[in-house]
């Protein structure tokens, strides 16, 4: 049990090693691909608007400088905002942008599962069930009829 234990918590300390050194040590191409230009939109590795140029630079200055991720990415929120985030943080307000779809899954994906249990609940007793016979017998004249029809058909 606890060499499960020691081993879960050794796979878990590896995992995180990665995402520790980006931290740690960002590069030029992943802090440009997560950060968007505020004229244009669009991804840093794909804008080439003169503002998008000397955010490269700066990033560029604060990695040589020893900066991790976290305080590049806060040095350009606090300059021009958080438009420039490409994804939203994970906290405050902005977790609700995490939160909102993942809630809307849920609530569809319950409403299904209801749903279906519902129409197979309908479906099982519908099977079991004696079906009533709602319409009036025919009128002697007209049963007459319809099976002098039928028997010209089957001619």
């Amino acid at each position: 049990m606890r060499l499960a234990a020691l081993a879960a918590g050794a796979a878990l300390l590896l995992a995180a090693a990665p995402a520790l050194a980006n931290e740690r040590h960002p590069t030029q191409g992943e802090l440009e691909r997560e950060l968007v230009c505020p004229t244009c939109h669009t991804t840093l590795d794909e804008s080439d608007a003169p503002i998008a140029r000397e955010m490269k630079a700066m990033i560029r200055q604060r990695i040589a400088q020893g900066a991790t991720k976290s305080e590049i990415e806060q040095e350009l929120v606090d300059e021009f905002g958080p438009t420039v985030l490409g994804v939203p943080r994970k906290r405050g307000f902005d977790l609700l942008a995490w939160a909102l779809p993942l809630g809307g899954i849920g609530v569809a994906a319950a409403g299904l599962a209801f749903g279906a249990w519902r129409w197979s609940r309908a479906r099982d007793r519908g099977a079991t069930a004696p079906q009533a016979s709602s319409a009036a017998p025919l009128d002697p004249e007209l049963d007459r009829r319809v099976d002098e029809e039928l028997a010209r058909f089957d001619a």
